[in-house]
């Protein structure tokens, strides 16, 4: 592990944190998991020493999991399980590399253990606006036929889960945070200002980033206001979350709104 620098992409399912993985994977200083048939090259899938999101219900339900939350106060940190970790993953790293990258899911509640894990890793966390990671994350369920969810909870468990981490975040040496709109708007601003983040050289983005996506997903929120029987479910979501998320830059209410955070995320009990 010596003479590495470990950097861990944070976001929910559907954030848009696998172009962004993707963009700086392609970094010639980065080494990032490729072609592993790992679902998105997700690094939860290639070890074993803690359990990944499927264990706790998938997406839009993990985090509501007291246990799926890990600090450095976790049993799991130990020297053994630190050596296991980097072995199981770095088949997948070219270790000729100085810079090796991390994705998965869980990562946004698991930033504290990765830390203990890892000493001085930096974190990169990708916000994106709740609606479009909910109704996302609902279409996906649909396609593949799993048990269906309201969009209620998804919602919340996005608020759940960054709720988490603006309490974890004290803690954290390295980390900075940026928003899907502000990425797919300006890739190549974004990603170089990641790069400095790094401290690494400038290069440009090779990807190909689509812009407007939420677009469908707040037609779709709009839509359900106005419609009968979704306009119940909708309604009760404006009353119930909207002044949780306020603090995070998004709205509900306004749809807009894409400011940056506010440092003092109120964490509900």
């Amino acid at each position: 592990m010596t003479g590495h620098k470990f950097v861990f992409v944070c976001g929910l399912h559907r954030s848009g944190t696998s172009i962004l993985f993707k963009s700086l994977r392609d970094h010639p200083d980065v080494s990032g998991f490729h072609n592993t048939e790992s679902p998105e090259d997700e690094g939860m899938h290639l070890q074993t020493v803690y359990r990944p999101s499927g264990a706790y219900g998938g997406a839009g339900k993990f985090g509501f999991h007291p246990e799926a939350h890990l600090t450095e106060e976790s049993a799991l940190v130990t020297d053994e399980n630190r050596k296991k970790l980097f072995s199981e993953w770095s088949p997948y790293w070219d270790l000729s590399k100085r810079y090796l990258l991390e994705k998965s899911p869980p990562n946004i509640i698991r930033t504290r253990f990765l830390q203990a894990m890892f000493p001085d890793s930096y974190f990169i966390i990708l916000l994106r606006h709740p609606l479009a990671v909910s109704y996302a994350t609902r279409k996906w369920y649909r396609r593949y036929r799993v048990n269906w969810r309201r969009l209620a909870p998804i919602f919340e468990h996005w608020l759940v889960c960054h709720e988490l981490f603006m309490a974890d975040r004290p803690y954290l040496k390295n980390v900075m945070v940026v928003k899907y709109e502000q990425f797919v708007s300006e890739p190549n601003l974004w990603v170089n200002q990641l790069y400095n983040f790094l401290q690494l050289e400038p290069y440009p983005v090779q990807q190909k980033v689509l812009t407007g996506v939420n677009d469908k997903y707040f037609k779709k929120w709009q839509n359900d206001l106005n419609s009968f029987l979704p306009s119940f479910e909708a309604k009760s979501m404006i009353t119930r979350f909207e002044s949780r998320l306020r603090p995070f830059g998004y709205s509900i209410v306004d749809l807009d709104l894409c400011a940056p955070l506010d440092e003092e995320v109120h964490v509900a009990e």
